[in-house]
C-alpha cells in the first residue's frame, strides 16, 4: 500500500516513512491509495476477536510494510490491559432500542485522543528503526484540549524522540490545563499560546513547511513529524473502533447483519468522523454521517451549503476541543470529493489561505450531502442536552458528547430517518466536571467550590470513581510555564530543544 499527498497526487510513498514524516513537503496531507475492503466473511470472522485483534486486523490492511510480528507488538503494547481501564477499550452502552453510544475515553488521560496516541509512537518509533533512521523524531503538536495530553503521555520518556506541545491560553478547560502543565516525562515541553486554536495549528503548520527551518534541524540530527490527526499513524487507529462498534453491535443482535446504522460524531478538526468515512468506504454499512458542531460551526454551513467560509467570530465555549475554524482534515475528504484532483486541492486551499474561504463545484457538493448531514448545539442547548439525558437514560456525559446528542435529536426531527445511531463519546465527564454538574445541578450548587470539590460532587452524583489520574492532579506541581506567540513560537522550539543561538 501506498501513500499519496493530496496536493501531489504523483508522489508515492510507504506508511512508515508517511508516519515518520507527518505532513507533505508541499503541505498536503498523506492518503491512501486506495481504501481496502472489508468482506462479509472477514466482520464475521471478527467477532470472535477481542479490539486488539481486531485492530491488527484493520491495521495490517493499511501499514502493509510493517511486519506482521511488529504490527502485533504495537497493537498489543498500545492497548496492553493496564493502559485502559475496560477490557471491552471502547465499550458500547445502550441508550435505549435506536441510539448507542460508544465510550472512547477509558485510556490513560480520559479522552478518545488515547485510541490512537497510544499506538502512534509505537508505529513512529518501529518506523525509523526498521527504516535505518537515527534522527531524533520532534513531534509538535497543536492542541483544542485533548490531544496535547494524550500526545505527550504517549511520547512521554519514548527514546529517539522529543515532544513540544502548543496549547491556546485560555482555551482550554482547567482540567485540561492542568493535565499538561504537570506533565512529567524528559522528553516533553509545553507552552501556551496567545491565541486560538486556529492561530496555533496555523503555526504549526508553518514551522512545518518552513524548509529553512527543517534543513536547520536535520543538520542538528533532528526531523519534525506530527502527533495531530493530519499524520496518518494518528488517523488510522481510529477507523478500528468504527469497525469494531459494528461488529460489537452485530454480535450483541443490537443490528442485523449488514443492517444500516447511522454515526453521530462531535468534530472540530473533522479527524474523527474522517475515519467513520473510511470505515464505511471499508464496508461497513455506515448510513449518513451526522457531524456535530458546537457554536464555531464552519463544518454546518458548509455541509449545508458547500461554502466554507472561515471568516467568523470565534468562540470560545464549554466543548473547547471543538473550538475551530480551519478543519485541517477536510482536506483528505475533499481530495475524494474531486475525484483526487490535486489541483484542485490546491485551488480550494489557496483560496483558504488567501480569502479565508472556498467554495464546491455543484458534483462535490452532492456527494458531500449525500455522505454528511451537519448540525450544531449553542452553549444553552449542550448544557440541556446533558441535563435531559441524565434526566431520561440516568446517564452523564461530557459537554462534547453532549453536542453529539444535540444534534442527534435535531437530526431525527429533521429527517425523520430511524435508523439505529451510535453516538461517538469523545470524553469522560470529570474532564469538565463544572459545567457538567451546572447543567445537571444548576450553578447554585456549586459555586464555591474548586475543581477538585466539584470532581468529589459529580463522583457522588454519577456513581462513578473519580479517574486516578484526574483526582491525583491536585498534589502535582507545575512543570511548564512558557508562554508566547504565534510570531515566536519558531524561536520557542528552538529554544525548547536547546538551539537557541
Amino acid at each position: 500500500m501506498f501513500y499519496l499527498s493530496t496536493r501531489d497526487s504523483s508522489l508515492k510513498m510507504n506508511s512508515m516513512d508517511v508516519i515518520k514524516q507527518g505532513i507533505s513537503r508541499e503541505g498536503g496531507l498523506f492518503v491512501p491509495e486506495r481504501i481496502p475492503r472489508l468482506t462479509r466473511s472477514d466482520m464475521k470472522e471478527m467477532e470472535a476477536m477481542d479490539y486488539r485483534q481486531r485492530a491488527f486486523k484493520v491495521l495490517s490492511l493499511f501499514l502493509t510494510d510493517y511486519s506482521e510480528s511488529d504490527l502485533q507488538s504495537i497493537v498489543e503494547a498500545a492497548y496492553r490491559s493496564d493502559n485502559f481501564e475496560t477490557p471491552e477499550i471502547a465499550p458500547i452502552i445502550g441508550l435505549d432500542n435506536d441510539l448507542f453510544v460508544q465510550e472512547l475515553w477509558h485510556g490513560p488521560t480520559y479522552a478518545f485522543k488515547d485510541m490512537a496516541l497510544q499506538i502512534l509512537p509505537h508505529l513512529m518509533t518501529t518506523a525509523a528503526l526498521r527504516t535505518g533512521d537515527d534522527k531524533e523524531i520532534v513531534i509538535l503538536v497543536a492542541t483544542s484540549g485533548d490531544t496535547g495530553k494524550a500526545a505527550l503521555e504517549g511520547f512521554r520518556d519514548v527514546n529517539g524522540t522529543r515532544i513540544i506541545v502548543f496549547y491556546p491560553h485560555g482555551g482550554v478547560s482547567p482540567i485540561q490545563k492542568l493535565q499538561m502543565v504537570t506533565q512529567e516525562g524528559s522528553n516533553v515541553h509545553v507552552a501556551a499560546l496567545e491565541g486560538n486554536f486556529d492561530d496555533t495549528q496555523t503555526g504549526v503548520k508553518t514551522i512545518f513547511t518552513d524548509r529553512d527551518f527543517i534543513d536547520s534541524l536535520e543538520k542538528q540530527g533532528k526531523r519534525f513529524s506530527s502527533a495531530n490527526s493530519i499524520n496518518w499513524g494518528r488517523l488510522v487507529p481510529q477507523i478500528v473502533y468504527y469497525v469494531s462498534a459494528y461488529i460489537d453491535l452485530v454480535k450483541n443482535k443490537a443490528l442485523k447483519d449488514g443492517e444500516e446504522f447511522n454515526v453521530v460524531v462531535p468534530t472540530g478538526n473533522f479527524g474523527n468522523i474522517l475515519a467513520a468515512y473510511y470505515a464505511k468506504n471499508m464496508g461497513i454499512p455506515i448510513g449518513k454521517l451526522i457531524c456535530a458542531s458546537n457554536s464555531n460551526n464552519v463544518l454546518t454551513d458548509f455541509i449545508n451549503t458547500g461554502i466554507y467560509d472561515s471568516r467568523r467570530d470565534f468562540y470560545r465555549t464549554i466543548s473547547p476541543s471543538m473550538d475551530i475554524l480551519i478543519s485541517s482534515n477536510l482536506e483528505r475528504l475533499l481530495f475524494e470529493l474531486c475525484d483526487r484532483e490535486h489541483q484542485q486541492i490546491e485551488k480550494w486551499m489557496g483560496n483558504l489561505k488567501e480569502s479565508g474561504k472556498y467554495v464546491l463545484d455543484d458534483q462535490s457538493l452532492i456527494k458531500l450531502q449525500a455522505n454528511l448531514w451537519g448540525g450544531f448545539a449553542s452553549e444553552e442547548e449542550t448544557l440541556k442536552a446533558i441535563r435531559e439525558t441524565y434526566h431520561d437514560y440516568n446517564y452523564v456525559m461530557d459537554p462534547h458528547t453532549a453536542v453529539g446528542k444535540w444534534v442527534y435529536d435535531e437530526y431525527r426531527k429533521e429527517t425523520k430517518d430511524t435508523r439505529k445511531t451510535m453516538l461517538v463519546s469523545t470524553a469522560s465527564p470529570f474532564k469538565f466536571p463544572e459545567d457538567v454538574l451546572r447543567a445537571i445541578l444548576g450553578q447554585q450548587d456549586i459555586k464555591d467550590q474548586d475543581e477538585f470539590q466539584v470532581l468529589e460532587t459529580l463522583a457522588s452524583l454519577s456513581k462513578m470513581e473519580i479517574p486516578i489520574g484526574l483526582k491525583d492532579l491536585k498534589d502535582k506541581p507545575i512543570l511548564h510555564h512558557i508562554k508566547c506567540s504565534r510570531n515566536e513560537m519558531a524561536y520557542a522550539v528552538n529554544k525548547l530543544l536547546g538551539l537557541e543561538g
